[in-house]
């Protein structure tokens, strides 16, 4: 049973994603007009059910800007898995309807994670459920439950309730708003809000054999999320920016999924809160590489 704090936030945040949808759309309906969306490879596994995982390799773990590791890492990996399923697809107003159910990990040998208090590898574990409608001109809205847990007790449980407002479009513009219902990823005495806008825009190099994608965002506490030491909020959480390749190693049509693998490097720019996790320091530099399959 939804409690009324849980109500506010879900109306609020139903507003809040509507605004943003046609933020979006007066952004990008003249762009998309003239430049088509790039193709989306053909789907190995044409059911109602697909599945998505992986293992990435990070030379840090930077949460919405906030380090993870400020004692350092020699070794972190972010395994993951995901199934989708698809129960509606239609001309209406809802052009389509899916919900996904996934679990992302984090394993750390630092401070944070095997070198740390507890001498345990698992330092993340994350629990998620996703509502995804499609509507007209490439709009989408997905709806996101998630309970960030630590199997060796550095953080408290926190459940967020987030909303995602995204659009069919070369640059693939999209805004998040993010509600904390209960505990805080800045470890504050407050639940805050946490906004992020950003672009994905991505090229088909070497003849369709290689994906290189610009991935650009930016992230903001609309209320409490970034807490400073002394109780205030610091509006500009950070900056990220940097580049990614995705080369698949199987075929379109394989029998055992759609395979790749990627590596990229991000660039932050950290505001006053996210400089405290870093110690002190107002950038950071992350590269990573991984191996995923879609299936």
């Amino acid at each position: 049973m939804m409690t009324e704090l849980s109500i506010r936030v879900f109306e609020r945040g139903t507003r809040l994603a509507l605004s943003g949808a046609m933020l979006l759309f007066l952004m990008s309906s003249s762009a998309a007009a003239q430049t088509p969306a790039p193709a989306a490879p053909p789907d190995p596994n044409t059911g109602a059910l697909t599945f998505t995982g992986g293992l990435d390799v990070p030379t840090k773990y930077m949460f919405r800007g906030l380090n993870q590791e400020p004692g350092g890492s020699n070794l972190t990996l972010f395994p993951y898995g995901d199934l989708g399923i698809a129960f509606y697809s239609g001309e209406g107003a809802i052009k389509s309807a899916s919900v996904n159910f996934g679990v992302w990990n984090a394993l750390l040998t630092g401070t944070s994670g095997l070198d740390g208090p507890q001498d345990k590898l698992h330092y993340e574990e994350d629990f998620y459920a996703t509502l995804n409608l499609g509507f007209a001109r490439g709009f989408s809205l997905g709806t996101t439950y998630t309970a960030y847990t630590s199997p060796n007790a550095m953080f408290g449980t926190v459940q967020e309730l987030m909303f995602k407002v995204s659009k069919s479009h070369m640059l693939a513009p999209y805004g998040i708003v993010a509600f904390e219902l209960d505990g805080q990823a800045d470890g504050g005495e407050n639940e805050g809000i946490y906004l992020e806008l950003g672009v994905a825009p991505s090229w088909p190099l070497a003849g369709g054999k290689v994906t290189f994608a610009v991935p650009v965002k930016v992230g903001f506490s609309m209320q409490d999320y970034y807490e400073r030491g002394d109780g205030t909020d610091s509006a500009f959480g950070y900056f990220q920016a940097g580049g990614l390749f995705t080369i698949p190693f199987t075929t379109p049509t394989s029998k055992f999924g759609a395979w790749n693998l990627h590596g990229g490097v991000d660039v932050y720019a950290l505001g006053d809160t996210a400089k405290g996790f870093n110690n002190g320091d107002s950038g950071k530099v992350v590269a990573s590489f991984g191996i995923g399959v879609v299936y």
